[in-house]
Order: C-alpha cells, then sequence, then structure tokens
C-alpha cells in the first residue's frame, strides 16, 4: 500500500478533495422569472424517496425562485457543454435570459413549472422536501419526483469542479472491487 508524504494545506480550500459529484445546471421559474444557475455542491442524501441536498447561495438569483416556487429540474450536463456551463456560472440571470444567451433549449416538465434542458444528459425534476437548512447554511433538501436519462452513452463523460477554476472530467468505469461489495453497506 502508498504512504504518502503529507504537508499542512489550507483547511478553507479541502473541497478540492471532496467535490461529491458532477457539475450541474439548475433550472428554476417562479411566475414570469425562468433561470439556470451552475452549481458544484450538492450530495444525495437517501435512495427512496430520492433526497438531494444542494447548497445555493442566498446571493444567487435562483435562490429567491426555488425558495418561492419550492421546485427545479436538476440537469446532468457533459463536456461537450463544459464551455457553456462555465460561462452559466459567470453570469447572473437577474441580468439575461440564459436559455436564449447559451442557445439551450428549455422543455417543460411533467411535475414541475421549472423547465427541463434539453441539452443535457439527465434531467431530475425535483419538489423541495425540507427548507429547514436554507435560512442559515443556505441548503435546500429536494425529492426527485421524476427523472430522465439519456439512453447512450451508458457512460456519460461529466465535469467535476475541483476549486480554483480546475475541472475533472469523469474518468473510466470498473468492476475490478466488485466482488468486494456488499450491498447496502456503501
Amino acid at each position: 500500500m502508498p504512504r504518502y508524504t503529507k504537508k499542512d494545506f489550507p483547511t478553507h480550500n479541502i473541497r478540492r478533495f471532496l467535490e461529491p459529484g458532477p457539475i450541474v445546471l439548475v433550472s428554476s421559474a417562479h411566475k414570469d422569472q425562468v433561470n439556470i444557475m451552475t452549481m458544484g455542491w450538492h450530495m444525495m442524501m437517501e435512495f427512496s424517496p430520492a433526497l438531494i441536498a444542494c447548497l445555493i447561495s442566498s446571493g444567487n438569483h435562483s435562490f429567491d425562485l426555488i425558495r418561492n416556487s419550492r421546485q427545479c429540474v436538476i440537469n446532468i450536463p457533459t463536456v461537450d457543454i463544459a464551455e457553456t456551463v462555465v460561462k452559466i456560472g459567470n453570469t447572473s440571470g437577474r441580468e439575461i435570459d440564459k436559455f436564449f444567451a447559451f442557445g439551450l433549449t428549455p422543455k417543460p416538465g411533467t411535475h414541475v413549472r421549472a423547465p427541463l434542458i434539453d441539452e443535457c444528459y439527465a434531467n431530475f425534476e425535483c419538489t423541495l422536501a425540507d427548507a429547514g437548512w436554507a435560512k442559515e447554511y443556505n441548503v435546500f433538501v429536494f425529492e426527485v419526483v421524476k427523472a430522465h436519462v439519456a439512453t447512450s452513452p451508458k457512460l456519460p463523460k461529466t465535469i467535476h469542479y475541483r476549486g480554483d477554476g480546475e475541472f475533472m472530467i469523469s474518468g473510466s468505469e470498473t468492476k475490478k472491487w466488485r466482488r468486494l461489495f456488499r450491498p447496502g453497506m456503501l
């Protein structure tokens, strides 16, 4: 087994090692406003019902749209639109229509008013399950009420943010340790 030489590391930057999953695009709608935001801070909380916790800054335009509408769509982009994903994160929906500005196609959901992004590999329609942490921590807990996932490719190349403007692209899949896996333990 490897042994690593280590040095002190700034605690404010440890997220570079802990980012939980791919960057997502969160679409929201309330009254006559529609928005898309780029988000990297989310985590699965439960399998059934499927619950996802999302950190959405209170300064973000989407915060109020989601808090007021109590719903959103979590869209999973792939590396094919990585440049667009980053640019969306660098703009505010208070100032522009991001669907129009970035040439994305809104599609109606079946369970929520927020639009799905057609160019994304997967779209998860969500309703707000718990906003108890939103006031103090900006964390919303959503229940996925409908999931739409592309039939191919089997392993999409998703984008992962490592902090400090650095990104990773999802790598290859392996079943090397599958024989060791015990369902319900991980």
